[in-house]
């Protein structure tokens, strides 16, 4: 099973959205035996919190279900029980890459390295704006995620 890990600050907008967008085309997909996701942040707080509720709300005008998550800030676990680690940005990817055992290095990504399409490396972070952010994040996690699980079969 390879099990995949979104990573952005706080893991209350991006990668609750990409984690709900992943879970979706995978078992659309069939690929629920071979693929597993997760989500973290790099500066999750404490306690936990849910995922913001514009996050939720652009979810699901698009139809997604969501579940009751968790905020979580990475570990040292997550670089060993993780195969590949997606960044919603170089700001993240670079907090990573300074927590990262560098034998698992080459398990950070950008997420977005899977949308070359969008001419964008980073996916925004719409904490600070309004729900037109959050619906471009979902956009960009539709696209990467979608071409990501292009590479995976039964």
């Amino acid at each position: 099973m390879t099990k995949l890990l979104f990573v952005c600050t706080a893991n209350v907008c991006r990668s609750p959205m990409a984690i709900t967008v992943a879970r979706k085309l995978i078992k659309a997909r069939g690929l629920a035996k071979v693929l597993h996701a997760d989500s973290a942040g790099t500066h999750a707080p404490w306690p936990a919190q849910r995922p913001d509720p514009r996050a939720v709300a652009a979810l699901e005008r698009r139809g997604y279900k969501t579940e009751r998550m968790r905020s979580s800030r990475i570990t040292a676990s997550h670089f060993a029980n993780y195969d590949l680690i997606l960044a919603m940005d170089a700001i993240n990817m670079k907090a990573l890459s300074k927590l990262c055992p560098a034998e698992q290095a080459h398990k950070l990504h950008l997420l977005l390295d899977y949308a070359a399409e969008t001419d964008r490396t980073d996916v925004p972070d719409p904490y600070y704006g309004n729900a037109q952010g959050f619906e471009l994040v979902l956009d960009l996690c539709e696209t990467a995620i979608g071409a990501l699980l292009s590479n995976y079969t039964l």
